[in-house]
């Protein structure tokens, strides 16, 4: 079967090569893909709505090259919505039609900005990306994140965790829109020195994968203008198709691995959990960092 055309919500998209396997050891299809984030669709879209879009895609499956695409490509249909930022347009990943489109791209990775695209220069969310330099020493990730979570909760700053999808995890706080990266910077460097001195020995700042030794990285520089991060829900290029997942506090203090969380069982775990990152997607309730940034700035040289 190499091509057949389907309709989404009265958009045409002919699927290609649809059996294609793009996770070969666990045997999930491109047709399989497309079918997991049409379920999952009515969550992912929430993170991604009016987000710049940055691709990771793999044609010839996982464990080939990865090709990186920002700019929509010359051959995409017109009707997907795009934006254009500084030099290129770029796709807004808003509706179904667009996300089976991608996925038929084989775009397998999905990753989107801490900004909506018409106010990119005020994150919707503070965020640190923990990152282990030892990839099988989860446990570490898990710790870590326990003594942000303190640190957040401390500071009255409602935290929500997830899964990278791959080997670390990332902590968001939902903030007020209009603070600019430079004073979450201030935050996020902040915290992160913070948990460096209380845990010297398991926590590094250090960018360069090579001085890391064994230690947990808290990115806090990754929170800037157009980095990105893996979208909640969105698979991973692992080979057993795990998904960016979206865990509880309760769940972080009993353990897990991120490959507990793939395409197979992801929408079940929804159906009975809810969606636990629906605080960041929400318009209402965020936080506002005045006094913290007020406190700082009195207080604290950075």
């Amino acid at each position: 079967m190499e091509s057949v055309p389907i309709t989404i919500e009265n958009r045409d998209i002919l699927l290609t090569n649809p059996n294609k396997v793009l996770w070969p050891e666990v045997g999930v299809t491109k047709l399989d893909y497309i079918r997991y984030l049409t379920s999952v669709s009515p969550y992912l879209l929430r993170y991604t709505h009016d987000r710049l879009l940055m691709m990771w895609r793999f044609p010839d499956g996982v464990s080939s090259e990865r090709i990186v695409e920002k700019a929509v490509p010359a051959h995409a249909p017109d009707w997907i919505p795009t934006a254009f930022y500084k030099d290129k347009h770029f796709i807004l990943l808003n509706d179904l039609p667009t996300l089976v489109w991608v996925a038929n791209y084989a775009a397998i990775e999905l990753h989107v900005p801490f900004t909506l695209f018409h106010q990119p220069t005020c994150p919707t969310d503070v965020a640190f990306d923990l990152d282990p330099s030892v990839p099988d020493r989860f446990e570490l990730v898990l710790e870590v994140a326990l003594q942000l979570h303190d640190v957040l909760d401390t500071l009255g700053l409602p935290n929500y965790a997830k899964t990278s999808g791959a080997t670390g995890m990332q902590v968001f706080v939902p903030v007020q829109p209009r603070y600019t990266f430079e004073q979450t910077r201030k935050i996020t460097r902040f915290i992160a020195q913070y948990l460096q001195q209380r845990m010297p020995e398991k926590v590094t700042l250090e960018r360069s994968v090579k001085k890391r030794g064994s230690k947990l990285y808290v990115d806090y520089l990754q929170l800037w203008k157009m980095r990105t991060l893996s979208a909640a829900y969105s698979v991973r290029a692992t080979p057993c198709a795990s998904v960016s997942t979206p865990v509880t506090w309760a769940e972080v203090v009993h353990g897990f691995k991120p490959s507990d969380f793939t395409v197979f069982n992801v929408m079940n775990r929804i159906k009975q959990l809810g969606d636990l990152f629906a605080a960041i997607a929400s318009p209402k309730d965020r936080e506002s960092l005045d006094s913290i940034l007020d406190f700082m700035n009195r207080n604290i040289n950075i």
